[in-house]
């Protein structure tokens, strides 16, 4: 299987030892990558191109951070990678997900070729169709990613989005959106429909919620005040996001929001509703 080995030197983790780590612990197991160093999701695109038009199944190392894996999968034809994950970046949460704990543990995954189906979620805003595999990101949590700006997440890494969250409070939109269902709608100031159990790093949000199965739950803040996050950030940090009273779990294969709210996708800024959000089964393998 022919390999191809993206990194993204602007990752939070990334260093050149830790790359040369990498190089010759794939050359010890004989796996020879076709390198892409890249810095931007149209870098990636365009190097997604080029994998596309190979005729046979490919092996796709992603030496980056969540945003990076990001726009590979929006790059990759759907059905023709095996995927594998190299923990760059400043959360990392698929990697969590997965449950790889450092890049050796990640190395002796793809040396053990042992994969899963990826399913993948779908939004579709402002034209464009995009995906997902973490989560999306709507209403103050959209805003919050929007206004991290690039060189504090370098250097803070997830102090940047700190410091994103305090602009926001000081400059508080307490404007809520109803999120559509066929089941029903559910009134939120905030809502992050999740592929993934975990937010934010090994912050379990969604434990019914998994990239390796059919299915997207929507975790809503139904408060609009700053006490409403603040009792659910702690809620969270303690393991506790299913019973807490501000947050509304909802389950359904396809969403609708209607209004003009901040969107992120997997850490990233996107754009503005309206949106539809749905689900892509089985997109791709990937290496566990």
């Amino acid at each position: 299987m022919k390999t191809y080995l993206f990194v993204n030197p602007l990752s939070g983790h990334y260093s050149a030892q830790k790359f040369q780590h990498i190089l010759d612990q794939l050359c010890e197991h004989s796996v020879i990558p076709e390198i892409f160093q890249v810095r931007t999701p149209t870098e990636i695109y365009a190097c997604c191109t080029t994998i596309n038009k190979e005729p046979d199944p490919h092996l796709v190392i992603v030496a980056g951070g969540d945003g990076t894996i990001n726009a590979v999968v929006n790059g990759l034809m759907p059905g023709t990678a095996t995927l594998a994950v190299l923990p760059f970046g400043t959360s990392n949460v698929l990697a969590a997900e997965i449950g790889i704990t450092s890049i050796d543990d990640a190395l002796e995954r793809i040396a053990a070729g042992r994969t899963r189906s990826l399913s993948v979620g779908v939004i579709e805003l402002e034209g464009r169709s995009l995906r997902f595999v973490l989560m999306a990101g709507i209403g103050l949590d959209g805003a919050v990613v929007r206004d991290v700006a690039p060189q504090a997440k370098r250097f803070l890494h997830q102090g940047a989005y700190a410091l994103s969250a305090a602009k926001n409070a000081l400059t508080w939109d307490d404007t809520c959106f109803d999120l559509n269902t066929p089941e029903g709608a559910a009134r939120c100031h905030t809502a992050i429909i999740c592929n993934a159990s975990r937010y934010g790093g090994n912050f379990v949000l969604a434990p019914e919620s998994t990239p390796f199965a059919p299915g997207l739950a929507a975790v809503c803040i139904t408060g609009n005040r700053r006490s409403s996050y603040l009792s659910s950030a702690l809620e969270l940090f303690r393991g506790r996001s299913v019973t807490n009273k501000n947050l509304l779990h909802v389950r359904s294969s396809f969403y609708e929001v209607s209004a003009r709210r901040p969107i992120q996708i997997d850490g990233d800024f996107v754009g503005y509703g309206p949106a539809h959000v749905s689900e892509q089964i089985d997109f791709a393998q990937i290496i566990v």
